[in-house]
């Protein structure tokens, strides 16, 4: 499906929202010979000789569990390594499957020639077809459009505007891309991960695909995390032969959120052969296919910001992206990616006219109004486990923030609550939440930039005040679990 298509407002699903919602995920089938898998016998006689290569003598068993292929499509596979006396059997118990192989002379000279092209030793990589297919049956646009209610969950504990969370939602219901753009501080940046959380249900990614002799390593543990216990035992085959009933080539995992900041860099963008392993890592697009792709301080790559967004605008557009091997051959692959870009910058500064009308939603964010900073301040004292006091948050308000014109950025009531509790600990006191605690919190964060007009520096504690405020950056978490915008 189009790009174009996706971002038509009346193209979206018609479904009374998304929360809690998982369609069982259609699995292919087992292989039941070499043919079904798809591959060349060539590649699983090279995928099979590596590892028993490295592992020396090897249980048929072993191989199934390490290449993640049927017992019935290894026998065949090793059939032809035995006619070609690459391999021969080393032990043969009672049973069927109670055999263990070794590698011939010829064997071992065949996998070492075959380690020296590629190192791949993972689970055997799956067709790019059958990747294709998988992508557009499980595409975002077939999963129930995200409603008010699924907003409201996402944004439960933290404070975003009414208008932005209209703005945010609609983007979400259409499936199209969203510019936040705001100050440094403003809720950019976790206001875009917390979008992560309307992509809840589980999707099948493979470990790798194969394009010819070539192989792409899709799958990352970093990246693609694994179902909860409660989504796995939805989702998952019940019995024993039910299970051994699904290619094992595939595993499950939630749906992508991929971030990517100031490291990203022109490289990241294309196809990157390994030339140690020799072959071939997923670019990020690649790899959050079917889920969401973040650029965070879009303007501070590596990568010329005009050269980074001309590179998505054919495949926002068409929904397809073309990718290169070494040598030249091209492919393409689909783009079934939400992206989502963040920046501090002016987007007329980055964007051109003709990316701006891709984007489907722009996004301001700036200070809080007053009520929203002052529920937001509550809500981290809570988390924080400090007893709120009102005429403390007055004084921030009155005496600190109206005098130097400082705006109400969401980032402040974290970052403020998370240094008071650095130096009660560091002093080794019970922290409490008092003015003169938020005076000192107030001009360690804004050491250097000139104290604000109207308030006099308190006085110091034993603790080295500048040069923990240096040391940890206004950026550094504050020590409780709650997220907040930062």
């Amino acid at each position: 499906m189009r790009q174009s298509e996706l971002d038509s407002p009346g193209a979206a699903p018609d479904a009374a929202g998304a929360s809690g919602w998982q369609e069982r995920v259609a699995l292919p089938p087992q292989p039941k010979s070499v043919r079904d898998t798809g591959l060349d016998l060539s590649m699983l006689v090279e995928l099979v000789s590596k590892v028993i290569f490295l592992a020396g003598k090897s249980h048929l068993s072993m191989l199934a569990a390490r290449l993640r292929l049927p017992v019935n499509v290894l026998h065949e596979v090793l059939v032809f390594m035995l006619a070609e006396q690459m391999a021969e059997v080393a032990r043969r118990g009672d049973a069927d499957i109670d055999v263990a192989y070794q590698l011939t002379t010829l064997g071992r000279q065949r996998a070492g020639e075959a380690l020296a092209r590629n190192r791949y030793l993972g689970p055997a990589p799956v067709t790019l077809a059958a990747y294709r297919d998988m992508v557009l049956r499980q595409s975002l646009r077939r999963r129930p459009a995200i409603g008010a209610a699924d907003i409201a969950a996402a944004f439960a504990d933290i404070s975003v505007p009414v208008g932005v969370r209209k703005l945010i939602g609609a983007a979400m219901y259409a499936g199209r891309s969203l510019l936040l753009y705001g100050p440094p501080g403003s809720g950019k940046s976790t206001l875009a991960r917390r979008l992560g959380r309307l992509l809840q249900d589980v999707v099948a990614l493979p470990h790798a695909v194969a394009v010819g002799e070539h192989i792409i390593e899709v799958y990352d543990p970093l990246q693609h995390l694994a179902p909860n216990p409660a989504q796995a035992a939805q989702l998952l085959p019940r019995h024993g032969e039910e299970r051994r009933s699904v290619d094992a080539r595939w595993l499950l995992c939630q749906r992508p959120v991929l971030q990517l900041g100031a490291e990203l860099s022109a490289p990241m963008l294309a196809l990157r052969l390994d030339a140690a392993s020799g072959y071939y890592q997923a670019p990020a697009h690649f790899k959050a296919n079917n889920g969401m792709l973040i650029i965070d301080d879009l303007g501070r790559q590596r990568v010329a910001a005009f050269d980074l967004l001309n590179r998505w605008i054919g495949p926002l557009d068409q929904g397809e992206d073309s990718l290169s091997l070494e040598g030249g051959q091209q492919f393409s692959v689909p783009f079934d990616t939400l992206m989502v870009f963040v920046t501090s910058a002016d987007p007329a500064s980055l964007f051109d006219p003709a990316f701006l009308r891709r984007l489907g939603y722009r996004v301001a964010l700036g200070a809080l109004g007053e009520l929203e900073y002052r529920t937001l301040f509550r809500q981290q004292c809570l988390a924080a486990r400090l007893v709120y006091d009102e005429a403390v948050l007055r004084h921030l308000i009155e005496q600190l923030h109206r005098p130097s014109a400082r705006p109400l950025l969401a980032c402040y009531p974290r970052e403020l609550i998370g240094r008071i509790l650095d130096f009660a600990g560091f002093a080794g006191e019970e922290p409490r939440l008092t003015l003169a605690a938020l005076e000192h919190a107030w001009h360690s964060l804004f050491a250097g930039e000139g104290a604000p007009a109207g308030t006099a520096p308190p006085e110091a504690p034993a603790a080295p005040v500048c040069e923990a405020g240096q040391a940890r950056a206004a950026g550094c978490h504050a020590p409780f679990a709650a997220e907040v915008i930062v």
